[in-house]
């Protein structure tokens, strides 16, 4: 007789089992997205979902997060988690991604006794994730991680739930990962990122792309716009001049000068750490 190996959704509904009732820390991107609605379905109301505000969080993660609450009926609460009254995290060092979450996990154990949940995966243990000893100190569990599930496995589990717009969102971390290392953040700077990101994203899909990276990067020389070989090919084409020249009006109207280039997509770039000695 044959065996049949569980599928990535049956894998994670017997981690969700597991965990009795939980609250999702749900930031409006695929993995949290799809890790609520997994909850959902399985537990009911043993779950509820807490999606947090800030400058850093784009405004159509939020109206996503709410958009696919009303419609399946969840337990959603929004909050501010108050990072930007952390002078470590607005300082930005190495280890920012970890005054953010400790601000987050802080915030939602405040207001709910259930067991804490996040939407990493395991492609997340490979990289310097700073977050990880946040959630690790507040005692966070990691159902995907738990159930050994990637990002492609994600992506299968929201297809299977019938969140087939939401398996193909492309990654996008937090605004504040755009700014170089060691350069403040700002509401002010991260509207800036995100007006840019939108506009060129907005033009792309216009025109028939799928923009698989958008990043304007602050940089220490001044802001850069990274993009996917197809899109950065579409954006450089004649017909993209002007696009380009309102970006860089854009620019200058921010008070960064009216150089704004366009380059390669590299993961984590804008990411400076210390080689050790």
């Amino acid at each position: 007789m044959k065996d049949f190996e569980a599928t990535p959704l049956e894998v994670l509904n017997a981690t969700l089992d597991s965990m009795g009732p939980i609250a999702v820390a749900v930031s409006g991107g695929v993995d949290s997205l799809t890790l609520a609605q997994a909850a959902h379905r399985r537990l009911g109301a043993g779950v509820e979902m807490i999606h947090a505000t800030s400058p850093a969080v784009p405004a159509e993660a939020t109206a996503r997060t709410r958009a696919l609450a009303e419609r399946e009926g969840w337990t959603l609460k929004v909050i501010d988690a108050g990072e930007f009254a952390d002078k470590d995290y607005l300082a930005n060092p190495v280890n920012r991604c970890f005054f953010c979450k400790s601000s987050l996990y802080r915030s939602l154990a405040a207001m709910t006794e259930r067991q804490v949940v996040s939407g990493a995966n395991t492609d997340d243990l490979g990289d310097y994730r700073p977050g990880m000893q946040a959630a690790a100190e507040r005692g966070v569990r990691h159902p995907f991680i738990e159930a050994g599930i990637d990002k492609a496995g994600i992506r299968a589990v929201a297809r299977t739930l019938g969140l087939d717009g939401i398996a193909e969102l492309p990654a996008s971390p937090c605004l504040s990962s755009r700014i170089e290392t060691g350069i403040p953040v700002t509401p002010e700077v991260l509207d800036f990122v995100h007006a840019v990101e939108s506009r060129i994203s907005g033009w792309l899909a216009g025109r028939g792309g799928f923009p698989g990276a958008v990043r304007c990067r602050i940089r220490h020389d001044g802001p850069a716009v990274e993009l996917d070989a197809a899109s950065l090919a579409m954006v450089l084409a004649p017909e993209a001049d002007a696009l380009r020249g309102e970006m860089a009006d854009l620019a200058a109207s921010r008070g960064y000068g009216a150089d704004l280039p366009f380059g390669p997509y590299r993961m984590g770039s804008a990411f400076l750490r210390a080689e050790s000695a």
